[in-house]
């Protein structure tokens, strides 16, 4: 599920405007190194500044992104207030807690379940606080001690969503239950981080301002709502995130004492040499053929004067003195080549005390030494060349078996193969463990899963099918790649012919029994399914049956629905037991009956619909087709049921075991 994040426009505007001040005010402090005031700090010996230790209350404004997922969770853009300690250990860093308070009503865009869309009914709304609380490390940009601290900060943090006792108690009224299904409205505790910078400015040596703007990113509070749709309840889907702003302006304390001016800066040693990276031993080398290994040294300073020592299996070559070493490979191997670097550029003096530095406060710093000298090697291998397959693919890797005739069927088999540098053209081959492959010469063919058997029965089955790609090339050097394809075997339930009635009657006749007992009941017990009975009616039917006299020891059908009673006396004919009918166990059958619902197409079959003898071997007329029990083969516990259930519903035995084995 993905998460949107919608800020308004003054989001936007509070952050930059935050950054863009930080910015000026670093170039400010930068430019005021030079001034009298920076230097009369330093002939005294102290920072210009002291904060060893912060605290700052702060106040200002939370900003929520609207999370377009579910019913579209918002909570209310609204004021926030808090206090932030910390401590600054070192020159440019910092520890800080800190928690805050937040007013962040909680709106849903959009109504859940049923409701969405009901007319008049509101989408869900509730009064809510957020509680947060954190720690972070602080990266100041500019000095423990300057007037003007741009800083950076991204840290852990713990959110507590708290809806307030109005809105706990209104979502456990009845009327609100039944509109929303928000009666389990509760506090919700997440974790996340926050990131983001802002500036100090010292008023005074303990007094100063902050302007503070960061980014919230968290779990998204659920409240302890649903997290799924279900009827005309509200929910909040779980896992997805949340992301707020929160710009705020605060007073700071500061408390310490000064310090000792930082030192002048000394000449700056030679930066450390980067590691070499070798190039050019990659892939196959032929032998014969020169190779040449190239030594680069990223970030390496431009001005200095380096120099290149190589070796070949440990022996020195002193005709290579620049980054680039030249060699031809004779033999089949390989080959160890290696290269020292070294810095021969002469250091910076040692640095000197300035005049009204305190001595107190001066520490000789050591004498600037050579950057050490880096050393990298690789192998160049010299093997007899062979193609490569850098991928092989199938998409999609899942398909269908035949008898799943709605889902996919046929895979795209792709690859990307290369020939050795000593190679030449390739051919391709493809093979597959089961099934069919077509185009089977090309980098890109086609896997067909129709062919691929599965056993009958009503269990799911799964078969992995290997696709293998073989790629030769002209020097008949092979290279072989294979990828997997899962083909599933789902079962699917099967129709049989419909059982037809005559007009106005619920009697199940020769043809009906004989669809019942000798095709449903006989196939139920070859496999794991359920038989599903949907009753129908026609429209110039009556919607019930002519009251009649039950006859002794047998259920009166007075006056009961028509499409029911022709679905309880097919139930009947299976699970009678005696005479002409069948013996399935009554749980294994599952009814519905639909009225003069026809979204079902008829499937009538062969038989006629006489109550006093059977019209075998004519079609049913297009008057009986209508007058029916559709009869299923549905997968026992299986979730896929025919389009033609509306409700399904357990047998009700008690009824079908009066009416014993209609005739």
């Amino acid at each position: 599920m993905i998460t949107r994040l919608r800020y308004r426009p003054i989001s936007s505007a509070l952050l930059c405007a935050t950054l863009c001040f930080a910015t000026a005010a670093l170039a400010q402090d930068a430019n005021s190194t030079n001034t009298s005031k920076a230097a009369k700090a330093a002939s005294s010996g102290e920072d210009e500044y002291p904060d060893l230790v912060e605290i700052d209350p702060f106040g200002g404004i939370s900003l929520y992104g609207a999370v377009v997922a579910g019913l579209g969770t918002k909570m209310v853009d609204g004021g926030v207030g808090g206090v932030r300690f910390a401590v600054n250990p070192a020159k440019y860093f910092g520890i800080e807690l800190w928690a805050d308070y937040a007013r962040a009503n909680v709106e849903f865009q959009t109504s859940g379940g049923a409701v969405s869309g009901t007319p008049g009914i509101p989408a869900y709304s509730f009064g809510s606080r957020n509680f947060v609380f954190g720690l972070n490390p602080v990266l100041n940009l500019r000095p423990r001690g300057s007037k003007f601290q741009p800083y950076v900060t991204v840290g852990v943090m713990g959110v507590q969503f708290t809806p307030t006792s109005d809105a706990e108690q209104l979502a456990r009224t009845p009327a609100y239950v039944s509109l929303f299904g928000a009666q389990h409205l509760n506090d919700n505790l997440q974790v996340g981080v926050n990131y983001g910078g802002g500036l100090k400015v010292h008023l005074s040596d303990h007094l100063g301002l902050r302007f503070d703007a960061r980014g919230l990113w968290s779990r998204n509070g659920t409240f302890d709502l649903s997290n799924y749709a279900n009827g005309t309840n509200v929910y909040i889907p779980a896992k997805d995130h949340l992301s707020g702003l929160q710009a705020t302006v605060g007073l700071v304390f500061y408390l310490g004492q000064s310090k000792c001016p930082p030192m002048p800066a000394a000449p700056a040693p030679p930066p450390p040499l980067p590691t070499p990276t070798l190039s050019g031993a990659e892939g196959t080398i032929c032998q014969g053929k020169p190779v040449t290994v190239h030594a680069t040294l990223s970030g390496a300073p431009a001005d200095h004067k380096l120099t290149y020592a190589w070796t070949l299996n440990g022996g020195a070559q002193s005709d290579a003195t620049g980054p680039d070493f030249t060699f031809t490979p004779n033999n089949v191997g390989s080959f160890a080549v290696a290269v020292t670097v070294t810095d021969t550029t002469p250091p910076p003096p040692p640095l000197e005390k300035p005049k009204k530095f305190p001595e107190r406060c001066w520490v000789q710093p050591p004498a600037i030494q050579p950057a050490a000298p880096v050393t990298a090697s690789t192998t160049v291998t010299v093997n007899e060349s062979q193609p490569t397959i850098s991928s092989v693919a199938a998409s999609p890797t899942e398909l269908s078996c035949a008898a799943n005739t709605s889902g996919a069927h046929s895979a795209s088999l792709t690859a990307s193969a290369q020939a050795s540098a000593c190679g030449g053209n390739l051919t391709y081959k493809w093979t597959v463990s089961e099934g069919t492959v077509t185009n089977d010469s090309s980098a890109n063919a086609t896997f067909d899963s129709s062919s691929v058997n599965f056993e009958g029965g009503a269990q799911a089955q799964t078969k992995t099918v290997t696709a293998t790609l073989t790629v030769t090339d002209q020097n008949g050097k092979t290279a072989t790649q294979n990828t997997n394809i899962t083909v599933n075997c789902q079962p699917t339930f099967v129709r049989l012919d419909d059982v037809i009635f005559a007009k106005n009657n619920a009697r199940v006749n020769n043809c009906g029994k004989r669809l019942l007992i000798d095709d449903a009941a006989s196939r139920l017990a070859s496999g794991d399914y359920d038989i599903v009975l949907v009753g129908h009616r026609d429209t110039d039917e009556e919607a019930n049956l002519p009251r009649t006299r039950a006859r002794r020891g047998h259920k009166a059908a007075e006056g009961n629905p028509l499409d029911e009673q022709r679905v309880l006396d097919a139930a009947a004919v299976l699970s009678g037991g005696t005479g002409t009918c069948g013996k399935v166990d009554p749980s294994r059958i599952k009814v519905d009956w639909v009225g003069t619902d026809q979204t079902s197409e008829p499937r009538p079959g062969q038989c006629g619909t006489s109550n006093t003898k059977e019209r075998k071997g004519s079609e049913t007329s297009e008057a009986d087709k209508n007058r029916r029990v559709e009869l299923y083969l549905v997968p026992h516990n299986s979730t896929s049921l025919p389009p033609a259930v509306k409700a399904i519903k357990p047998l009700p035995e008690a009824d079908v075991k009066a009416l014993a084995c209609p005739h």
